[in-house]
């Protein structure tokens, strides 16, 4: 049986007739361009996540960028972050000139462990660099929320500003809130195969703060106030309409979709116990949204290729960190340096995953992955 990673056709079969209204109802007012479904959308999703507020712009490393340019983050700061993400992460942060700083993970939830947060800013504070550190940025990596309570905490006492990089974790909750509500802005993307996806680039920043909301929609609109009022150097990114169109019909069914992904994560994580794998944790009090189903083992190219042979598509969500890949060698990050981020790499595994995967592939996957394991031990 030939399994793909990913199949978005199936979902948009699901929702045709609903989609083909909303693009056409774009296409019959003949705006484009921050126009009514825009601004419901941003009044839809920022609602939603439980905020006041929500900027559409052009992606999710747009979304990140411009938070961290409203907060002030510029020429010689200092951003903390994780390196087990995409590298638009670590990109968002080095376009507003700042630098990033990495911190080590929790290796069961893969996102950042409070712990090495606090040495990190103890360290730099004795060594008098403290001044430069202003924001924290951490990741809801795969769908599961950062720890937030001890983020929050952390970040309270040294002061700093917290940014949410949520572009993977639509819906994904801490406690009762939702993540990107925490922290003074939070960021989502709206690519494709995200878990509220368009059908191209998209992004969104949502706060509860009034001045957030207005600096950015300066800037990401070239910083004009009113025509040809251009009151700071802003950006041209911008959600358009028709993706907003298609994603606000998209979000009635976000919840549903979520809860078709843990539902068929505990699917897999049921099929696959047999062979003592590292499957996906859920760590309380936080809710677990499966963006990506991530298993983990120490025979992971091997099981790669093996899957590959039999028509099973895999991905590795990432297989370099940021702090070892080229574009950061300027940083001074050497092998070793975040141990637990660099071990996760080598083991980390990403299965077909997505709401409207079948049973029946799900299956076909844990068999085969049964009968790699069959008289080897576990994963």
């Amino acid at each position: 049986m030939m399994v793909p990673f990913f199949d978005l056709t199936r979902q948009y079969k699901r929702i045709k007739r609903e989609i083909l209204s909303a693009t056409l109802r774009v296409y019959e007012k003949g705006r484009f361009i921050l126009g009514e479904e825009v601004s419901a959308f941003e009044k839809e999703f920022s609602h939603y996540c439980g905020v006041r507020y929500g900027v559409g712009v052009g992606s999710g490393t747009d979304a990140l960028y411009l938070a961290l340019k409203a907060a002030g983050i510029g020429e010689g700061d200092e951003v903390v972050t994780v390196a087990n993400s995409f590298v638009a992460t670590a990109l968002a942060i080095s376009f507003t000139g700042a630098r990033p700083l990495f911190v080590d993970i929790d290796p069961k939830t893969y996102t950042m462990d409070p712990n090495h947060l606090e040495l990190l800013l103890k360290h730099l504070k004795a060594k008098g660099r403290g001044e430069k550190i202003k924001a924290v940025v951490p990741v809801h990596l795969y769908g599961h929320p950062a720890e937030m309570d001890s983020i929050m905490d952390i970040a309270h006492r040294y002061d700093l500003i917290v940014i949410e990089d949520a572009c993977q974790a639509h819906g994904a909750k801490y406690g009762k809130k939702k993540v990107g509500s925490f922290g003074a802005m939070g960021c989502f993307s709206f690519y494709p195969t995200k878990n509220l996806g368009g059908y191209g680039d998209g992004g969104m920043v949502v706060t509860h703060h009034k001045k957030y909301d207005q600096k950015l929609r300066l800037l990401r609109c070239y910083g004009e106030r009113g025509k040809y009022q251009h009151i700071l150097k802003g950006h041209n990114s911008r959600l358009d309409e028709v993706q907003a169109a298609i994603l606000r019909v998209k979000l009635k069914y976000l919840d549903q979709w979520n809860a078709e992904r843990r539902r068929k994560a505990l699917i897999y994580s049921r099929m696959l116990e047999s062979t003592g794998g590292s499957c996906p944790v859920e760590k309380e009090p936080r809710i677990h949204v499966y963006h990506l189903y991530v298993i983990r083992t120490r025979k992971r190219d091997a099981l790669q290729a093996f899957l590959k042979e039999r028509g099973i598509e895999i991905l590795i969500h990432y297989p370099i960190p940021i702090h070892l890949q080229r574009a950061y060698k300027d940083l001074g990050y050497r092998k070793g340096d975040l141990p637990l981020t660099e071990l996760c790499s080598r083991e980390i595994l990403s299965l077909p995953f997505y709401p409207e995967i079948r049973e029946s592939e799900i299956e076909e996957v844990a068999t085969q992955i049964e009968n790699f394991y069959k008289g080897d031990g576990a994963l």
